[in-house]
């Protein structure tokens, strides 16, 4: 004999799962108000929704930063309207996930993953895919969040985590390509130089002047292109790099991720 449906059973399995309350009445008509049998086919249609959402486009979403002593870990969850980004499920889907890269490795939680996505995308009615995940380990760990879309890491040998914060500003704000000229291939070099080869061979100067003029010009372009040698936002007065050197700080791994 199935069990009757009543409003206290169907509360019951919505305070344990979050999705609607005609979701829950369906799930249990379909258990015959067995809630072990309501949870399963609840988790099956979770799976069969997100599957019926694969093919569409996910290009909002937020970015969330974590430190657990000297672990800290970047996330990237992405959604298909702002709307959903901002709203509560997701958000706290957001959290979960990097609290369990945090505690268990990003590979663990990785694996895990999809039965928590698609319970939240049941709920939110759209296709939610987990982007990025990073997990950078250092003593000197310095973070910058904008708005839930930029973020950057910055870890650091020597120095404090308020410069390697400071250099991950910094890093958001003027979206350096390169952090040392080093860094700079050939094939960057040759399309900046054909570029403004073209430009400087408009000038009426002399030979000579124009091959000053077109060097000075590569070289304050990859000057602003390099992080080491952009002067700091804070105090354009000094380049990223001296601000490294006063502090006695080395840069170990950048890690930067943007949505939009």
């Amino acid at each position: 004999m199935s069990i009757q449906i009543t409003t206290e059973l169907i509360k019951e399995l919505r305070d344990s799962t979050g999705v609607s309350i005609m979701q829950c009445k369906k799930a249990l008509e379909e258990a015959e108000g067995d809630m072990e049998k309501a949870l399963l086919v609840l988790k099956k249609k979770s799976s069969d929704i997100a599957m019926k959402k694969a093919d569409r486009e996910a290009h909002e979403g937020s970015i969330t930063v974590k430190t657990s002593g000297n672990k800290t870990v970047i996330l990237t969850l992405y959604c298909e309207t702002d709307f959903v980004a901002r709203n509560e499920d997701f958000v706290n889907l957001a959290n979960t996930l990097t609290d369990k890269a945090l505690n268990e490795g990003v590979e663990a939680m990785q694996n895990s993953s999809l039965e928590l996505i698609n319970t939240v995308v049941q709920k939110c009615g759209e296709k939610i895919e987990l982007g990025k995940v990073e997990m950078i380990e250092g003593d000197v760990v310095g973070s910058y969040v904008h708005m839930g879309k930029t973020a950057v890491l910055v870890s650091l040998t020597g120095g404090t985590a308020e410069i390697a914060k400071d250099v991950a500003m910094h890093i958001a704000a003027m979206k350096p390509a390169y952090i040392t000229r080093e860094e700079i291939d050939e094939k960057a070099q040759t399309a900046v130089r054909e570029l403004f080869a073209k430009e400087v061979s408009e000038s009426d100067k002399p030979e000579d002047i124009k091959a000053k003029m077109l060097e000075g010009k590569i070289n304050t372009y990859f000057k602003e292109q390099t992080l080491l040698d952009q002067p700091f936002i804070k105090n354009p007065d000094i380049t990223i790099a001296t601000l490294l050197s006063n502090n006695k700080a080395v840069i170990a791994k950048i890690s930067r991720e943007s949505i939009g």
